[in-house]
């Protein structure tokens, strides 16, 4: 059994302020990755990602947490290893690809935009598989019996899951060509502000709209380092959990 979230069976008459500092903190991861709906969002969500990790280092530390270690809970930290190593990826490529974009409207490259849409298609192919094989992870994480690990696990795959989905944006309403040049200027700054950030590079680049474009994404490029650093900083705390584990179990 993966570490059970059992308080009777470690701390029976009140719990512990380590498991009270893992209940907070994914309390608030939960609460957070609800309201995810813009990249600064995500980035203090993910934030709270790494802090709730951090919080499960301090519970290995107890020895009644230990004795319930298994190899199931070093096999489940590989899964979420490998899953945020592939977000990262796809993010740093988001990042490369937007930043060739900037170049080229800057250079007023045609070629260098066209290039930009065919490998945002390839993206977002590439996105839709791993969010497959994140799905069937959360479905692993997914477990009868409560445990800490599988409950941090399933809220960090979620997380991941809901990057993932935003860097996805939602469908374009197929009402693009009935527009008039004069209802697309009209409506181009409503366009914008309904769609999520990288939709919005979508309808700039479709509305031709380039100085707001330029100005658009200078702030998505910091926006998208800042989820990048939080990501390597949450795939470095889960690299010193996997070795907490692999500790326990040697021992």
């Amino acid at each position: 059994m993966a570490l059970h979230h059992s308080r009777s069976l470690s701390f029976p008459s009140s719990s512990h302020p380590a498991l009270t500092h893992f209940d907070d903190s994914l309390s608030r991861v939960r609460s957070s990755e609800a309201a995810c709906c813009s990249l600064s969002s995500i980035n203090a969500t993910i934030n709270g990602l790494k802090n709730l990790y951090d919080s499960i280092d301090d519970l290995l530390l107890l020895p009644h947490i230990q004795q319930v270690v298994s190899e199931e809970c070093v096999d489940d930290c590989i899964r979420l290893l490998d899953a945020c190593s592939s977000v990262k990826d796809l993010i740093s490529l988001s990042k490369q690809n937007l930043r060739e974009l900037l170049s080229a409207i800057r250079r007023k490259d045609v070629r260098g935009i066209n290039t930009y849409l065919a490998s945002r298609k390839r993206l977002k192919k590439m996105i839709q598989k791993c969010l497959k094989k994140l799905r069937r992870s959360s479905a692993s994480a997914t477990s009868e019996n409560a445990s800490l690990l599988k409950d941090a696990e399933s809220v960090a795959i979620s997380l991941l899951e809901s990057l993932l989905s935003y860097m996805l944006g939602t469908k374009m309403q197929e009402r693009k060509s009935s527009w008039s040049l004069v209802s697309k200027l009209m409506q181009s700054k409503k366009a914008s502000d309904e769609e999520n950030e990288f939709n919005k590079v979508d309808s700039l680049l479709q509305l031709n709209q380039e100085n707001e474009l330029v100005n658009h994404l200078k702030q998505m490029e910091s926006s998208i380092q800042d989820v990048e650093e939080k990501l390597e900083s949450t795939f470095r705390q889960l690299i010193k959990t996997r070795v907490s584990l692999l500790n326990i179990l040697n021992h």
